[in-house]
């Protein structure tokens, strides 16, 4: 069993950072994938970013690349979502997710169904 609890959520202006943290629990999290998804009010959660259990491979949907950055401390079980130059389309609910698998690339990781465990998710807020 795995627990997910995100933190770093707020309301902030366009074109400001923020950095969402994730921290997982259980004696297995460091040993799979992990993900950031988001959701906004009548949307679908989306794919936002993934990065391999040994943090060595990481991919972006087009929208938040060159802006977001993942990455994960695995001796602190805690996955990070840096996010510059924040957009009004941003604004979601952001949820951080542990994957079934080790390893993310074009065939895993971009989909809500590749992960088992589920943050309660943390909202992001950007007026313009």
């Amino acid at each position: 069993q795995v627990q997910l609890v995100e933190s770093g959520g707020g309301l902030v202006q366009a074109g400001v950072s923020l950095r969402l943290s994730c921290a997982a629990s259980g004696r297995t999290s460091s040993r799979y994938a992990m993900g950031w998804f988001r959701q906004a009010p009548g949307n679908e959660r989306e794919f936002v970013a993934a990065i391999s259990a040994s943090g060595g491979t990481t991919m972006y949907a087009e929208s938040v690349k060159g802006r977001f950055t993942i990455s994960r401390d695995n001796a602190k079980n805690t996955l990070y979502l840096q996010m510059n130059s924040l957009k009004p389309e941003d604004t979601a609910v952001y949820y951080c997710a542990t994957a079934m698998a080790a390893a993310v690339g074009s065939w895993f990781g971009r989909r809500v169904h590749d992960y088992r465990y589920w943050g309660q998710g943390t909202q992001v807020t950007v007026s313009s």
